[in-house]
């Protein structure tokens, strides 16, 4: 049945399948508008002054310029209330696509090392995932990480302020950042799992299957931001179709990174087909020119039909921390949205 489903009614499909967006950066996700706002409070003078140019600089031009604007926007971040703002608008954007849950990135070394205190950083999110429970219905969920680049201290401090300062919604600890050998961070990430975060890094974007390897050796991996170059060892595959590892995957970012080459060259068929349990997502959103509807379509573009998307959506859930009665409720959702559109799911790949 799904071949008879025009690109329109594709369309709809995304538009309503309920969704859970399990990798996606706080400090990414800063609209050019919200950049503005910020650096006008806080008197930035090196970055572009009027909004039309900013936008215009926002364009993804190549990683270096990327790494420039991330950096820029984690610099507007200084008070509770900057970190309240900025959370509130990721999570207005997000409920925009239907997404009904998400476990958000927070760079919180990139914080500390510029003085900004833990507390400080979770008391603004925190009280914008509230009032978004309350307002939009959309849950949020945090994963402080640390960049791999910066070394054992930089994975320490970040492990103590979050152990410290971090409330209930955090629910995994992550490492992200240029990727650099990871035994090195065993004893951090050891510390995490017995406070009961789950395990997430960041792993095989650009450092090539042992990253992989590391991430679930090392480290205990528990789900793996990227993973696509675990494609390189079809050991290492079989592996992670075994122990239904989720990877999650964002493929125009991985367009972007310059980790694939062109859109159409991208794995994720090949990882679907392999067995991986994969989930999309949009990873830095407005910086790379993306949004999580966008990535489904893209998908699609790649081949995938509706039947495919609303595995991807259900991977999602089963992908996350959501408690299990939600997420047999959401579950029970994306099949009555399947079903409405006419797209036949495998018995069983919605329980």
């Amino acid at each position: 049945m799904d071949s008879l489903l025009t690109p329109t009614d594709v369309d709809a499909l995304v538009r309503d399948l309920p969704k859970v967006e399990l990798h996606v950066h706080l400090e990414g996700s800063m609209p050019p508008e919200t950049f503005f706002e910020l650096a006008t409070a806080h008197g930035l003078t090196d970055v572009p002054t009027s909004l039309d140019a900013l936008r215009d600089w926002y364009a993804f031009t190549d990683f270096p310029h990327f790494a420039e604007v991330y950096l820029a926007s984690v610099r507007t971040l200084c008070e509770e209330d900057d970190f309240a703002l900025l959370a509130s608008v990721v999570a207005h954007n997000l409920a925009r696509h239907n997404v009904r849950y998400a476990e958000v990135h927070v760079s919180l070394y990139a914080h500390l090392v510029r003085g900004v205190p833990a507390a400080t950083v979770f008391a603004g999110i925190e009280r914008a995932r509230l009032e978004a429970e309350r307002d939009l219905g959309i849950q949020l969920r945090w994963i402080p990480d640390f960049p791999a680049d910066f070394g054992v201290q930089s994975a320490e401090r970040t492990i103590a302020a979050t152990l410290e300062h971090g409330p209930p919604s955090v629910v995994g600890f992550g490492v992200g950042g240029v990727e650099t050998p990871l035994e090195q961070y065993t004893h951090v990430f050891d510390r995490a799992r017995a406070a009961g975060l789950a395990s997430l890094p960041h792993a095989g974007e650009q450092g090539g299957s042992a990253r992989v390897r590391e991430a679930l050796d090392a480290l205990r991996a528990e789900r793996i931001g990227h993973g696509i170059d675990a494609l390189q060892d079809p050991e290492l595959v079989a592996r992670l179709v075994d122990e239904q590892i989720p990877l999650d995957v964002s493929p125009t970012s991985n367009v972007c990174t310059r980790a694939v080459d062109r859109i159409e060259e991208h794995p994720l068929p090949s990882m679907l087909d392999a067995g991986l349990l994969v989930t999309l997502n949009s990873d830095d959103p407005p910086m790379f020119g993306t949004d999580l509807t966008r990535e489904y379509r893209t998908a699609h573009s790649l081949g995938l039909d509706a039947s495919a998307l609303v595995r991807l959506a259900a991977n999602g859930v089963h992908a996350s921390y959501l408690g299990a009665a939600r997420r047999r409720a959401l579950l029970r959702e994306i099949d009555g949205v399947a079903r409405r559109h006419g797209v036949d799911v495998p018995s069983g790949a919605l329980v």
